[in-house]
């Protein structure tokens, strides 16, 4: 049971028990609370189980939607040819699909068209066997099935006066409650992931220290093949469903989802298959990535270079009239989580020039007039995303405007009657609303370095904002609630995947002015983070949030429980993954691949190989300044660049401190241009210096065909 619902559950447990104790009195396990549909009565009811454990609850009834849970259901009964499977089905008016294996056979079931539930037939052939029922059930195709029991009928029982009085014991129905997926996607690759790879090692260390960081190293290898593994099939799926005419990827991968969207499909996915094509496919980099930015310029540009959503159906705008507001949320959705990150990594390139071109479209057309000037929305979440987008900008470009604007926003939050924990009767601290807690901590950041005047006059206001969140927004984990009214304290009883963006904020502050106490909240949640092993976060996307929090923080503060954590959580992550390399058809795949890059460079210390293979190996370690790093090839020998990462703070974003903020790529191990580094080639038993220029554009290398080659790197003094 996920520990956001403990307080659900109790609730509805007695509530079940009641029902339970009702049916069983009556002879047969019948809920009249219930619509119920087709099968009314229940007639020859032979065992029935509510899911009164559902995590959520729709009019008031629990139930596990397949789309975040898969179910294995245990029925201690023979199969019988008069008997009828039966499921609680949950309906909004609309369809929902499920695959349900029933004994190994798989059923493809569809139904609704209702609003609430109702009791619906799995449709199986007659030939089901076994000693008893092992019924699987998991997302179909289309909008995932909710459901919220299941009952197990037999027809030569419906009728027989009086009602039958054998009754299973509805608590044998086992339900196991699983994340989705297949344990047999990638096994073969799996099973490579999970041992030593056993190539012929070239080159040992000196002594028994070094050969055991090179052991973690070569661990610290498979693990990053993992994800860049799943990236490249996570991009190549993602390509398969990219539409014929323009080439631009829908939102989803429902049917009504055929829509390209700049807050979604733009924002969330397709950055993230720029990034992973750029480090494992680069002909799909230069090729059809590049070509869905320039298309996607000239398409959906509605309102001088705003995007505007594009029906990939009808080949036009989804929206006849041009809706500004909705226009400017899409457009900073897309500044923000998409172009940023992009920007982060890549440093100046066609898709920073697009991210300057939409921002300054924003500010163009700033409909909301305030006492400090013009702003874009009174919504939290697009002026959070534009302090964001703008502070690093102003970095970036040096140019005085983007400080200017964001500073209008900080005078709006923090010198009016908006403040959020003074004013807010309720402070969202999940996805939307933490953007704004984060984009003042950014703009505290640069008014440090850039308007020192200005920063006194924030100050007392940022302290107050995080002061307020810390002393009635985190539970005894250091976990952060999904909202609070800071007013009064109330606040929701489950806690955030977004915890970590809250505490960027919260340590940049103690990187600007040596608080303390900040940087212990920031070290006790990181250290508390193995309670939360069995926590299940829900969809992959909320994995990946709460996983690149972690690896941020972690990157500042190396607190050893944290890292044990990230290891755990990254395997949930992907549990959804699909043979076709789709995560779970959403536009929130895209974060699973950004969180996998970033997990990726931390076990390589930011290492990449180009081009990449998928039988490639390369893995590092950091101890005492030295970067222990390990290559290897399968069944042919590889001959390409070995790339050391860069100072992508001080050298591409041009920033004054490199604090910690969201949906950015953590720095590990860095060659800075102009210093010289040792390389040592142990497989040569050589050492050569380099300027850093020269480790960032790559060293070639040879790795022979089955063997793994060892190198230790360090700057030279």
């Amino acid at each position: 049971m996920k520990e956001r619902s403990i307080w659900r559950a109790l609730m509805w447990m007695a509530f079940a028990l009641q029902a339970c104790s009702c049916l069983l009195a009556s002879g047969r396990q019948d809920n009249a609370s219930f619509p119920t549909g087709e099968h009314e009565d229940g007639g020859g009811t032979i065992t029935q189980r509510l899911f009164s454990e559902g995590p959520e609850s729709y009019q008031g009834i629990p139930y596990f939607w397949t789309a975040r849970f898969s179910l294995h259901l245990t029925i201690p009964t023979r199969p019988k040819s008069s008997h009828r499977l039966e499921f609680l089905w949950g309906s909004k008016n609309d369809r929902r699909e499920a695959k349900v294996e029933v004994n190994g056979i798989l059923v493809l079931m569809s139904a609704g068209g209702y609003d609430g539930f109702r009791w619906q037939e799995v449709t199986l052939p007659p030939s089901v066997a076994g000693k008893q029922y092992e019924v699987k059930v998991s997302a179909g195709p289309g909008n995932a099935a909710f459901l919220a029991g299941v009952r197990l009928r037999d027809l030569q029982r419906a009728g027989v006066s009086p009602p039958p009085t054998e009754v299973t014991d509805p608590l044998a129905i086992n339900v196991k409650v699983l994340p989705p997926g297949d344990s047999t996607v990638f096994a073969t690759w799996k099973a490579f992931w999970g041992r030593p790879s056993g190539r012929k090692v070239l080159g040992s260390s000196e002594d028994q220290a070094g050969e055991e960081l090179f052991y973690r190293a070569e661990h610290h290898a498979r693990q990053a093949h993992e994800q860049f593994f799943r990236c490249r099939k996570y991009l190549e799926g993602w390509l398969r469903h990219a539409d014929p005419r323009t080439g631009l990827i829908p939102e989803n991968l429902r049917p009504q989802g055929a829509t390209w969207t700049p807050e979604n499909a733009a924002a969330d996915n397709y950055p993230f298959l720029v990034l992973s094509a750029a480090l494992v496919a680069p002909e799909l980099f230069q090729g059809p990535l590049r070509a869905m930015l320039d298309t996607e310029r000239k398409l959906t540009s509605r309102l001088d270079r705003l995007p505007d959503a594009w029906s990939l159906t009808q080949q036009t705008f989804l929206r006849k009239e041009l809706d500004l507001e909705r226009l400017l949320f899409g457009a900073s959705e897309y500044v923000k989580d998409g172009l940023l990150p992009l920007t982060e990594w890549l440093g100046p390139s066609p898709w920073s020039e697009r991210l300057i071109e939409i921002l300054d479209d924003i500010w163009k057309h700033a409909p909301v007039e305030t006492p400090f000037g013009p702003i874009p929305s009174t919504n939290v979440e697009v002026n959070g995303e534009q302090l964001q987008t703008l502070c690093r900008i102003y970095w970036m470009t040096g140019e005085p405007k983007y400080l200017e604007w964001a500073m209008r926003l900080g005078d709006f939050y923090l010198l009016g009657d908006r403040h959020p924990t003074r004013h807010f009767p309720r402070l969202r601290l999940r996805d939307h609303g933490c953007e704004i807690v984060s984009g003042l901590s950014e703009l505290y950041v640069a008014v440090h370095f850039a308007a020192p005047d200005k920063k006194p006059r924030y100050r007392e206001a940022i302290y107050a904002m995080f002061d307020r969140i810390l002393e009635v927004g985190r539970d005894e984990r250091g976990m952060l609630y999904n909202w609070i009214n800071p007013i009064t304290g109330e606040h929701d009883p489950g806690i955030c995947d977004t915890w970590g963006y809250i505490y960027n904020g919260i340590y940049a502050v103690w990187m600007m002015d040596g608080h303390q106490p900040y940087r212990h909240a920031v070290r006790q949640v990181l250290s508390r983070l193995p309670r939360l092993v069995d926590y299940h976060w829900g969809v992959a996307d909320e994995y990946a949030d709460s996983i690149e929090g972690a690896l941020n923080l972690f990157n500042r503060e190396p607190v050893p429980e944290a890292a044990a954590w990230i290891d755990s959580e990254i395997h949930d992550m992907w549990r959804p993954q699909e043979d076709s390399g789709i995560i779970e058809g959403w536009h929130g795949d895209g974060n699973v691949a950004r969180t996998a890059i970033m997990y990726a460079l931390w076990k390589t210390q930011g290492v990449t190989l180009q081009p990449w293979r998928e039988d490639l190996l390369v893995g590092a370690v950091q101890k005492d300044g030295r970067l222990y790093l390990v290559l290897s090839a399968g069944e042919n020998p590889w001959t390409g660049r070995v790339c050391f990462d860069r100072p992508r703070h001080i050298e591409q974003m041009r920033l004054p401190i490199d604090y910690p903020r969201i949906n950015q790529f953590p720095e590990w191990f860095v060659a800075r241009a102009d210093r010289k580094y040792i390389v040592r080639q142990l497989d040569r038993g050589s050492s050569s210096v380099y300027l850093g220029h020269t480790l960032q554009a790559g060293l070639t290398v040879t790795i022979p065909a089955g063997c793994e080659i060892r190198w230790i790197i360090e700057e030279a003094h």
